[in-house]
């Protein structure tokens, strides 16, 4: 997720209701795949920030993990909220700590491996737990509308899409894309870099029928991830954002605790380094009632 500032999240969304028929469409959709098991033989989740993948999909991260199963993660930006590196540096560390947990292990420094690797001629930060890599691209946070933050240029995946800038950089400086199609190939890359014949990708929901009133970051990540599919006709899961808490909690009290788990220990990692960078203590009941809830939709392989 963004930064912090999120007040008109999950929690207000209850007051936009969808038009009734909408509502029985997404429904009836989710009502059909509110859990899949996965057997992919590797398992990819491209994420716009360091926490989407615990408050939305992190029940089903921490089955596949705890399974032993090879895994890749891919962030598309920085979650800097507009701040300095210390904020995001923290995000990607706080990142880690909860994909240790999420693999059944003790949140610590102990395991974690990092490097910068150059990938079709640009420096990524590479961090690795186990069996388990982790890419950072570190594009600057869009903010929620999309319109960027004045310390990185207001550069966004939003206005990159749009046509209305025309390159983007990392906020660490060191790389540089032109235009959209550059980052979709940098993403479909790295979504290729060791599977096996078998695998699947995990991101948020591009939809504005199914998952309203998102986060931009994430529906541009989805909408990447939908060009990806259509090149590739690779297997995808959806899965909704803010709007989770508009609708009826459905996981059991075993995935509600390991949703919580991996959460609560990204959380622990941020009010280490600051006490006032918890999300969790910012908008508890949204969090709260985001860990009762995983909503996902299938996009079937193209033949």
């Amino acid at each position: 997720m963004g930064g912090p500032k999120y007040s008109l999240l999950c929690g207000s969304v209850r007051g936009w209701l969808l038009p009734t028929f909408l509502l029985w469409v997404a429904s009836s959709v989710n009502a059909q795949v509110r859990y899949i098991s996965n057997a992919a033989e590797r398992d990819v989740f491209v994420v716009a920030h360091q926490d989407d993948w615990q408050v939305f999909m992190g029940d089903v991260a921490t089955r596949i993990l705890r399974s032993g199963s090879p895994a890749t993660f891919i962030y598309l930006t920085a979650g800097d909220d507009g701040r300095d590196s210390l904020y995001w540096q923290t995000r990607e560390r706080a990142a880690l700590h909860s994909t240790q947990v999420a693999m059944g292990r003790r949140a610590a420094p102990d395991g974690i491996t990092c490097a910068s690797v150059i990938v079709l001629q640009r420096p990524l930060q590479k961090c690795s737990v186990g069996n388990v890599d982790a890419y950072f691209l570190r594009l600057p946070d869009g903010r929620r509308n999309g319109a960027g933050f004045a310390r990185y240029g207001h550069e966004s995946l939003r206005l990159l899409k749009a046509g209305k800038i025309s390159t983007i950089t990392s906020v660490d400086k060191r790389a540089t894309y032109t235009g959209w199609r550059d980052v979709v190939s940098m993403v479909d890359h790295l979504i290729g870099i060791g599977r096996g014949a078998d695998f699947v990708v995990h991101t948020t929901d591009p939809s504005k029928v199914l998952n309203p009133h998102d986060h931009f970051d994430h529906r541009m990540v989805g909408l990447m991830i939908e060009e990806v599919r259509k090149q590739r006709g690779m297997p995808v899961r959806y899965y909704a954002g803010y709007a989770l808490a508009s609708r009826a909690p459905n996981r059991t009290s075993e995935q509600t605790r390991d949703k919580t788990e991996v959460f609560l220990a990204y959380d622990a990692e941020m009010t280490r380094a600051d006490k006032t960078w918890s999300a969790s203590s910012e908008h508890r009941a949204f969090y709260s009632q985001c860990m009762q809830r995983t909503y996902v939709r299938s996009g079937r392989p193209l033949r």
